[in-house]
């Protein structure tokens, strides 16, 4: 007779592509026998995954504080992800409370993890494999589910870790990115979300060309589906057959993720980044996708980074006029070429400058949501609050970063129900409505 397996605990960290490899790592835990709960501070939970983030520091230092709780409780600690793969041994001996350490490669060792002690297995170099064989345990629930097409990363850009995290860019074949986007849509996910470090590279390793026009081809074929949403575009290989596929195939979503960092040559340059004018790139995306949303992100206070080029970057903003915007206050990191750059910004400038592109960008967003007001969009639904509030959110936004919208209806709808609404009132990110 076999002994009953305990119970895992599950602490997630970081991005949406970090997101997968936990639900990954949780396929591989129920396919051994295991069981996992997120509720981390039940006490007959005594071991505890924790999947960590080092994208930027203080992703870094909330993955600590998390670490340092749990083990203050007593509960038995592996750690998987970002964190482990960037401090390596030198994290194992910062924490000689920690049982396991598991890098961002090697997922699937985490059965050995928990069944010996002091299991260290960490990549020098990370080699990335997507386990075709397993089946994600999701963890998130919602009409939405990501979908990552690829791991790794061609480039090397100036402030970013990500490529010694993750390694060399590694694309999914198409069949099997097919295969999971019908698994997702049999459970009744409304909306998979395309995700990679890069998506416009997909393909290029194992087609040898752009393959992602292609993918969302394959894609718009399943009948279940209803939305398709591409992140993380890169401006390189935003290919005219893209721009095409994403305004011509009904289900993909008029909406372009396309994190552009900065608008100064010199500064791009310095980044390491595609170093040239992306007005005509916008511009063209624009003329060619109907209705298009266009979403980007830019980092404020990098090296060097003087005030007329800060300038250039606030007239970038003011002109192009981007439906959605984050931006990011310089995040200094070892092992990366900018940490060496010199001068460096002093905090107090960057978070200046962050906050007068943001104030620029609250009220660009407040006026384009303006013009919405009597219009006519397409929503899904999220959720419905117990006051009957419907939560929802339009094509124009993405889970997690982009606003939502709020309708007030006596009608009966479900999580993943796409519907019409015409939009009553805004404020600078959310939407209010009724269902047409």
């Amino acid at each position: 007779m076999s002994m009953k397996k305990e119970t895992i605990g599950i602490l997630q960290f970081g991005c949406a592509k970090n997101l997968i490899d936990i639900e990954l790592t949780l396929g591989l835990l129920v396919k051994n026998g295991y069981k996992y709960s997120l509720d981390v501070e039940d006490k007959n939970i005594k071991t505890v995954i924790i999947n960590t983030c080092s994208f930027i520091s203080d992703a870094e230092k909330e993955s600590v504080s998390a670490i340092i709780d749990m083990i203050n409780k007593g509960k038995r600690v592996i750690l998987t992800g970002c964190l482990v793969q960037k401090h390596k041994e030198e994290l194992a001996k910062l924490l000689p409370e920690v049982e396991g350490f598991i890098g961002t490669s090697s997922y699937d060792k985490i059965i050995e993890a928990i069944e010996n002690k002091n299991y260290y297995c960490v990549d020098e170099a990370p080699d990335y494999c997507y386990r075709e064989d397993i089946k994600r345990e999701q963890i998130t629930v919602g009409a939405s589910s990501y979908l990552k097409i690829a791991e790794g990363c061609y480039y090397n850009c100036g402030y970013c870790v990500i490529p010694k995290l993750r390694g060399r860019y590694k694309s999914r074949k198409i069949e099997d990115i097919v295969r999971e986007a019908n698994e997702l849509a049999d459970k009744g996910v409304a909306e998979i979300i395309l995700i990679a470090q890069d998506t416009t590279s997909y393909g290029l390793d194992i087609y040898k060309k752009p393959m992602l026009a292609e993918l969302l081809k394959k894609l718009n074929k399943i009948e279940k589906l209803s939305w398709i949403r591409l992140m993380y575009a890169y401006p390189m290989n935003f290919t005219d057959e893209l721009i095409d596929a994403i305004n011509d195939l009904d289900k993909v979503v008029k909406y372009v993720d396309i994190p552009l960092q900065h608008s100064n040559i010199e500064v791009l340059k310095r980044m390491n980044r595609p170093a040239f004018d992306y007005t005509k790139l916008i511009t063209k995306i624009r003329k060619r996708i109907k209705n298009v949303t266009v979403r980007s992100t830019f980092i404020v206070g990098y090296p060097m980074e003087t005030e007329d080029e800060f300038q250039d970057l606030c007239t970038f903003v003011k002109k192009m006029r981007f439906d959605r915007l984050g931006v990011f206050a310089y995040s200094r990191e070892k092992n990366t070429y900018s940490y060496g750059l010199k001068p460096q910004i002093k905090a107090g400038v960057k978070n200046k400058r962050k906050n007068t592109i943001m104030k620029l960008q609250k009220q660009i967003s407040f006026e384009i949501n303006s013009y919405l007001i009597g219009k006519k969009i397409p929503c899904i639904i999220e959720y419905i609050e117990p006051d009957n509030l419907i939560v929802a959110r339009s094509y124009r936004d993405a889970p997690e970063i982009d606003g939502l919208v709020y309708i007030k209806t006596d009608e009966y709808v479900n999580p993943g129900d796409i519907v019409d609404v015409t939009i009553t009132k805004v404020n600078c990110y959310d939407l209010w409505g009724t269902l047409v």
